[in-house]
């Protein structure tokens, strides 16, 4: 059921919680299914293409809920890590492919697909350690800020995965006393030298080292090892890959509309922070 007390905060630009409504939500509409739901106020049409419907969207138009820009859709019986885009239409007529931005999860860069995930039927066990942090506000704090695809590698140069990056650095962050770790940003990125600095998916959990629910196991460790964890965060530019945020609908929905205040010295777009809607979505 769509909350449209929500779709209004986010409009006003005081939501902190858009992605309960925005991306791909499981859900129970008489039968079992997804619903996507984005926000693209200048587009003429959207659609939804997957591995469900073998990329082909003509049946899968989603519904323009508002004059606000609001589109959704109902799809039955899709499974979970089901691959998806949105097809978005402009106001000339140009077709382009486009990452969720409320995704939990997209494929390994250089592809740029999201993925269907549910978060809810996740386990947590840190019900102490959330409940005692509340007082830790007067404690001393020791970070370790740690960029985990540098920190330590396998044997192969591989990557660890947030499984095999807990059984080593959660110890050794407990052996030297530190009680956070920061980590570098873990949002989706496409270039792997910007270190997640410069993002494409900001609700998506990089692929590099697992899946939303690895990363959810990581934390629930530390934590059931009294660490904290600090994610750090990117609430200044985004990437201009045609597939995210840039040009969402056409226009420059996220980024200034003037290149002078758009173009960053990272060769970025900088948040237009004067809309409502992009002040929600960094909020959130």
């Amino acid at each position: 059921m769509l909350k449209m007390s929500l779709f209004n905060q986010f409009l006003e630009g005081h939501c902190l919680d858009a992605y309960k409504i925005f991306g791909a939500h499981f859900a129970y509409e008489g039968v079992s299914g997804v619903r996507f739901t984005v926000f693209a106020p200048h587009a003429r049409s959207i659609q939804v293409i997957g591995d469900f419907n073998n990329w082909q969207g003509h049946d899968y138009h989603l519904e323009k809920l508002s004059d606000h820009g609001i589109w959704s859709l109902f799809v039955p019986n899709i499974i979970e890590w089901s691959l998806y885009k949105y097809l978005i239409e402009d106001a000339q007529g140009q077709f382009v492919e486009k990452s969720d931005p409320f995704a939990f999860s997209s494929e390994m860069r250089p592809k740029f697909a999201s993925l269907v995930v549910n978060l809810r039927d996740f386990g947590w066990e840190d019900s102490m350690w959330m409940k005692n942090r509340k007082k830790t506000f007067d404690q001393p704090m020791n970070i370790y800020e740690v960029h985990l695809g540098s920190w330590k590698r396998k044997f192969s140069h591989a990557w660890m995965n947030y499984e095999e990056l807990g059984r080593h650095l959660i110890p050794y962050v407990k052996e030297q006393g530190y009680t956070h770790i920061e980590l570098l940003p873990l949002h989706e990125y496409p270039f792997d030298g910007s270190w997640g600095y410069q993002p494409t998916g900001y609700f998506s959990v990089t692929a590099r080292y697992g899946t939303p629910k690895q990363l959810m196991a990581f934390i629930n460790e530390c934590h059931m090892h009294d660490i904290g964890v600090i994610l750090d965060f990117v609430l200044v530019h985004f990437v201009r890959d045609i597939h995210g945020l840039a040009q969402f609908d056409g226009t420059p929905l996220y980024e200034y509309p003037r290149p002078a205040d758009a173009n960053s010295p990272w060769g970025t777009l900088m948040f237009n922070l004067w809309k409502e809607e992009v002040r929600s979505f960094l909020m959130s």
